[in-house]
């Protein structure tokens, strides 16, 4: 069965925010010290622009792609779909909730903000990949 415009944009949001805060967490946590300074910020807003542009070309291409779906009636929204998209963010909600614990325990336990707000962000991605995933997954075989 064919992917639907939906499912791949779907992935392709999934493999640019893999993509890009793997480099981020790979390049920059390595080398942040107690505090945050302006390399490490000047590094985030490199790649969330890297992010947007990756996203707009892709979602660019997809549409090139798929013109004669989108020309026989665009991308279709049903109740399935409103309720895949509550089911994934009530499961990454949890994931994100739980985050924010965690970040607040570090933000008490270890000096500095870098800590903080690496253990944030890191549960903030992982929380989108999981509402991603369970809305790839449960298109394709859950529901």
């Amino acid at each position: 069965m064919p992917l639907s415009f939906h499912e791949k944009s779907l992935w392709l949001v999934l493999a640019s925010l893999c993509v890009v805060f793997g480099v981020y967490f790979a390049r920059v946590v390595p080398a942040t010290g107690a505090t945050i300074g302006p390399a490490q910020i000047g590094s985030f807003i490199g790649l969330l622009v890297v992010l947007v542009l990756v996203q707009i070309i892709g979602h660019a291409l997809l549409a090139l792609g798929s013109l004669r779906e989108l020309r026989q009636g665009g991308v279709q929204r049903d109740e399935r779909d409103v309720l895949i998209e509550l089911k994934s963010s009530r499961l990454a909600s949890w994931l994100l909730a739980c985050g924010v614990f965690c970040a607040l325990c570090v933000a008490v336990l270890v000096p500095g903000n870098a800590a903080f707000v690496h253990v944030l962000l890191a549960f903030w991605v992982q929380s989108q990949v999981l509402a991603l995933a369970s809305q790839l997954y449960l298109h394709r075989w859950g529901m």
